[in-house]
């Protein structure tokens, strides 16, 4: 055993449990409490395996489910940032940068590495792995949302233009699941659960 490649490794571990502290907007099933980081991250790996036939390509899926392990780790330094928070998202890549850069630093060089390509990967959004990846980031707070009677849209007063925006290249990844995302939101528009502008 190289001994300073495995404390590197278990530091790495032991630090991404801070994931687990990062709370989000989005509420547990049942009107539970908000969902963290990490409990979200593998909510969408399971889905990513569960919902791989509706991916629009082939995807490789231990690389898609990777993927969404990490995508918000760096997210224990930056913060989580809410989709609709306009001020937030204006500082959002660079508070991320400067995470991706700390936490995965923590690895041997080649683990490093590999994770900053996987998580650059997700955030340039061009293959069909971090499409599907997307996809299923934006479905799963509201498949949450909608388990909830839409009550963290109302919470915070969401209209129906932010969250198709939020929405817009869910279909990229996935025209199936994008429909289906579509489908909620209108009967939740209907319910008055959204806000109509």
């Amino acid at each position: 055993m190289d001994r300073e490649r495995f404390e590197k490794q278990m530091a790495f571990a032991l630090e991404i449990d801070k994931e687990k502290n990062i709370f989000r907007q989005t509420h547990l099933s049942g009107h539970g409490r908000r969902e963290n980081d990490a409990e979200h991250a593998w909510h969408m790996a399971i889905m990513a395996f569960l919902l791989q036939e509706y991916a629009n390509q082939p995807i490789d899926i231990a690389r898609t489910m990777l993927m969404c392990l990490i995508h918000d780790i760096v997210e224990i330094d930056a913060g989580d940032t809410y989709a609709y928070d306009t001020e937030a998202l204006k500082t959002q890549k660079e508070r991320e940068a400067a995470a991706r850069e700390r936490i995965f630093g923590i690895l041997p060089p080649d683990q490093a590495d590999c994770l900053k390509a996987v998580f650059d990967e997700f955030e340039e959004w061009e293959t069909p792995e971090a499409k599907f990846a997307h996809a299923l980031d934006n479905l799963q707070p509201v498949m949450l949302n909608d388990s909830n009677d839409g009550s963290d849209w109302v919470e915070h007063s969401v209209g129906i233009s932010q969250v198709l925006k939020r929405h817009a290249r869910s279909h990229e990844g996935s025209e199936e699941l994008a429909a289906y995302v579509r489908e909620l939101l209108e009967k939740h528009l209907k319910d008055g659960k959204i806000r109509n502008e």
